[in-house]
């Protein structure tokens, strides 16, 4: 089990260095799945027989070449796998096998990770509640009850408890925030174009991105740099390389000036997140940063975001309607019809919206070099409630309004990242997340890497066995 939990990046050495062959740690990582995944249904699509041949065969090579040789890796199930089932968490897509990789498959398997199968995802990752109808919910490994969030709820509960070394997830409106902070776990919210997408319905979508999960800020940092970089198929990626990503991410954050959101400007928030962060300021403080009460104005992020999710809606799923209706859940065919409904000023409007939020957080980030703000509004709430109704005695609309403290975000563009803060007195995981100026995702990893050093909370394992 220690392998199980041992950082990635130790590992890869260990493997390079030949003093764990790449097969003894598949089979111990094939155990706990085995052993784990039926508590907790994060993996649904299990391969491994052929990540063992797979294994034995690059234990039969001199010397590993890529920074990933011999770490497993399980996809998450919105991701193309050539040859190998990939369904979108859909009834639609049951048994669906692409006929072509998604640019970070190829890139981790050139980089030596192996496929050990596919994480669970709600339908179309929809919500950040991991349920479908084919696979059924997955659990979170800290409490069984309670959901692991979502969309990547599946890849955060497998970091989480053990069964795989990192993952892979992708993020519209919280979806690797949401699990990470729900998971104990670390989850980035790249800057879009970071790491390409592709294949892509539209590859000018710059609201969704991919990014990692991991146990330790530089386990994300370490996938991060086998993801990121330019592809030609991708004309939004960005050109810097992802080897920027494997220099050390110790600094000195003395002066550091931080802005300290309680609550992103009025959300509704639950006293056991408010209360715990409250106590992480001084975390801040004690690492020399100076931390004062501010957040840009946020007014307008609401519209903006619900227009253009529902615009994205419409484009990818609203062909499904007229022939399978009866298999989308209310959720999708919801979002799916909000589109519907848009007029071509609503859609201009929120296209404006979001390039003043844009430019908000831009001007408020020249004075402050990051926003460390909650991620969630609640902790883990009972895996059976499809979303929460209501915070803190505030009513919610509808199935996205939990997650404003994360879209609020997503909708600026700038990159962001949950990172492990504590625990409720009920024990359940509670985040912190860390937004930085646009495109400098490795500053957001550095304050991260100093947090989480700092607090050890990652360190907590969860009680499974």
């Amino acid at each position: 089990m220690d392998l199980c939990f041992t950082p990635a990046r130790e590992l890869a050495l260990m493997l390079r260095k030949k003093k764990l062959s790449a097969t003894e740690l598949m089979r111990t990582f094939i155990a706990r799945i085995e052993r784990v995944n039926p508590k907790v249904n994060a993996i649904v699509t299990f391969l491994p027989e052929q990540a063992l041949k797979a294994a034995q065969a690059l234990d039969r090579k001199k010397t590993l070449e890529g920074a990933l040789a011999g770490l497993p890796i399980a996809y998450k199930d919105l991701v193309p796998t050539k040859g190998v089932r990939t369904t979108f968490g859909s009834l639609i897509y049951e048994n669906h096998a692409p006929q072509e990789d998604h640019v970070i498959v190829e890139r981790l398997g050139a980089a030596g990770a192996i496929l050990i199968g596919k994480t669970n995802t709600p339908e179309f990752g929809a919500g950040s509640q991991t349920f479908n109808k084919l696979f059924g919910v997955t659990r979170n490994p800290y409490d069984l009850s309670k959901t692991a969030g979502g969309s990547s709820g599946g890849a955060g509960a497998a970091v989480a408890a053990g069964m795989l070394p990192f993952a892979d997830g992708s993020d519209l409106a919280a979806s690797l925030r949401n699990p990470g902070n729900y998971c104990n776990v670390v989850g980035l919210r790249p800057t879009p174009g970071r790491v390409p997408g592709w294949p892509a319905a539209n590859s000018w979508d710059t609201l969704s991105v991919i990014g990692p999960m991991g146990r330790t800020v530089e386990d994300c940092a370490f996938l991060l740099s086998a993801m990121a970089g330019p592809d030609p198929r991708a004309p939004t990626s960005i050109l810097e390389s992802g080897s920027a990503f494997s220099r050390p991410l110790k600094r000195d954050f003395k002066k550091a000036r931080v802005a300290w959101s309680r609550d992103l400007g009025g959300l509704p928030m639950d006293t056991r997140v408010i209360s715990l962060l409250a106590g992480q300021k001084r975390v801040l403080e004690s690492l020399g940063c100076i931390v004062e009460q501010a957040e840009p104005d946020f007014s307008g992020a609401t519209e903006a975001f619900e227009t253009l999710r529902a615009v994205g809606f419409l484009a990818r799923f609203g062909p499904l309607l007229k022939e399978h209706r009866d298999k989308l859940k209310d959720t999708v065919l919801w979002n799916i019809e909000q589109g519907m409904k848009l007029t071509p000023e609503k859609i201009a409007r929120a296209a404006q919206l979001r390039t003043t939020l844009f430019h908000r957080m831009r001007a408020f980030l020249e004075r402050y070099e990051f926003l460390v703000c909650p991620v969630n509004q609640l902790p883990p709430f009972p895996a059976e409630l499809e979303w929460p109704r209501e915070i803190d005695g505030t009513k919610l609309e509808n199935y996205l309004d939990w997650m404003k403290s994360c879209y609020y975000i997503t909708i600026t563009s700038h990159p962001a990242i949950s990172v492990p803060a504590g625990f409720t007195p009920d024990g359940l995981p509670v985040g912190l997340q860390i937004v930085g100026r646009y495109r400098e995702d490795f500053s957001v990893l550095q304050l991260a890497h100093a947090f989480e050093s700092a607090t050890g909370v990652w360190k907590r394992r969860p009680a499974l066995e």
